[in-house]
């Protein structure tokens, strides 16, 4: 990455960069100017999936969210001229705090505060005004889920993963009904949150935000959201600390984002939901397998995803 240009381009100088570990996605760095700091994201090379990188959508998210949902960073530029730094990009405000990965979180008092929190922001997301936001135009009408069912199906196939026949077929065969499109984050989980304290300070992350289902979103975040009583195997894939004591469990989290939210389904829904959202974070682990595999990446993270598929589509298949 030449910086001489970046800097240029910004008018800012001499800056630094660098890059934040811990992400499997876009490329997030942090950038510095004398005693500024700012966070700059960017495409990762060999990227198959188009929507999923498109900075310019994610700084769109960013500057609608911002003056109604204080707990998005501050969006400051985009720049789409691939000749400042080889492909597009966009920068925000840092937000100082803690990310909890892996095994981080705290005492059980603190968990339970924490997952009740994460709830809590979901729900506040989801009664959000699309028209204030002035993102109706995202909303596609009825037929969201089965869309998304067939979309994330055929992104499977594309990554040429095996295995899922009987999860692709349980999906298929569903139909269930649909909700009122809302904002929706995608990819809400404990390592795409900054906390300060025991309190939320930001949310990360909102590359596949969107208008859509809310439970759809509900059932990404289950898909992430391994308890205690899951296999060893699952637990090590480190999604975060959901399976600490004191986290709610996969069912309380649904009550009370039920409660909360005024919404309502049966279980066999909920179980659907859920179903999906393993698939779904089956299929993001299997693209950035296929990145790996590809040679696009040597990131030595990327090298047992495969492992970690045929996991997930083991629980899915369970919750069949």
């Amino acid at each position: 990455m030449e910086v001489e240009r970046l800097e240029q381009y910004l008018g800012l100088g001499p800056i630094s960069l660098e890059r934040f570990g811990g992400g499997y996605s876009n490329l997030t760095y942090r950038l510095k100017a004398g005693d500024q700091q700012w966070v700059l994201r960017t495409a990762p090379p060999g990227s198959q999936v188009a929507g999923g990188h498109d900075m310019g959508r994610e700084f769109r998210i960013l500057s609608a969210l911002y003056p109604v949902f204080p707990k998005v960073p501050r969006p400051w530029r985009y720049c789409a001229d691939e000749s400042a730094m080889g492909q597009p990009f966009f920068i925000m405000e840092r937000v100082e705090g803690e990310i909890l990965r892996g095994l981080q979180g705290g005492p059980p008092e603190r968990m339970a505060q924490l997952s009740r929190q994460l709830v809590t922001q979901l729900v506040q997301l989801h009664a959000l005004d699309v028209d204030r936001l002035g993102l109706r135009d995202w909303d596609k009408g009825e037929g969201y889920i089965q869309r998304q069912v067939s979309g994330w199906i055929a992104r499977w196939q594309k990554a040429e993963g095996v295995g899922a026949d009987e999860v692709v077929d349980y999906l298929s065969r569903h139909k269930m009904s649909p909700s009122p499109a809302c904002m929706i984050h995608n990819d809400f989980k404990y390592d795409n949150v900054v906390l300060r304290g025991d309190e939320v300070a930001a949310i990360l992350d909102w590359e596949m935000a969107t208008v859509g289902d809310p439970w759809m979103d509900l059932g990404t975040s289950l898909g992430y959201w391994v308890e205690a009583t899951d296999s060893p195997q699952l637990q090590a894939l480190g999604f975060g600390p959901t399976h600490l004591p004191g986290n709610l469990t996969r069912r309380e989290l649904t009550d009370l984002y039920q409660e909360l939210s005024g919404r309502s389904r049966p279980q066999a829904d909920l179980d659907y939901f859920y179903v999906f959202g393993l698939f779904k974070v089956a299929v993001i682990a299997q693209q950035i397998f296929l990145r790996y595999r590809r040679g696009h990446t040597r990131d030595p993270r990327f090298a047992s995803l495969d492992q970690a598929v045929a996991l997930l589509l083991q629980q899915a298949k369970r919750a069949i």
